[in-house]
């Protein structure tokens, strides 16, 4: 008999699919976070004025208009969590802020009670620059 019986090869194979497909999920890690869609639609409307941070290139951080220090931060979104029933916040930062520093404000949002951090961004698509843009250099005159 020459054949080979290729029957417990494909049921093997079919095990070993479904095994991956199931495992494979779950070994992605990530920071909960609300990704902004390309075509917005209305956000459900909150009993709560939104809270908003914002981040200016210049290094200042804002909790809605007030200016706020680095230091101070966390506390001061404890204060505003415990008065809130939303967990959910919007963080505004510009553009030539580096990603070290959005990253380590969105630490600050989640260790001062906000686990629902909204990333606002404009409507238009990114603009395609000829090289690297320079730390701190704006990536055209549209954007003075």
């Amino acid at each position: 008999m020459a054949e080979i019986n290729v029957t417990p090869f494909v049921d093997v194979m079919l095990v070993l699919l479904i095994i991956f497909m199931v495992a494979a999920p779950l070994t992605t890690v990530g920071v909960p976070v609300d990704l902004p869609k390309t075509e917005a639609g209305a956000l459900p409307s909150e009993q709560e004025e939104p809270l908003t941070v914002t981040m200016i290139l210049g290094g200042e951080i804002q909790i809605q208009t007030t200016p706020v220090t680095r230091t101070e931060l966390v506390s001061k979104l404890r204060a505003i969590a415990a008065e809130r029933t939303s967990e959910r916040v919007y963080l505004r930062a510009d553009g030539g802020i580096s990603y070290r520093e959005v990253m380590q404000v969105m630490g600050a949002l989640n260790a001062g009670g906000f686990a629902n951090v909204g990333l606002v961004t404009d409507v238009a698509g990114p603009e395609p620059t000829a090289g690297p843009v320079p730390t701190g250099a704006p990536a055209s005159s549209a954007d003075q």
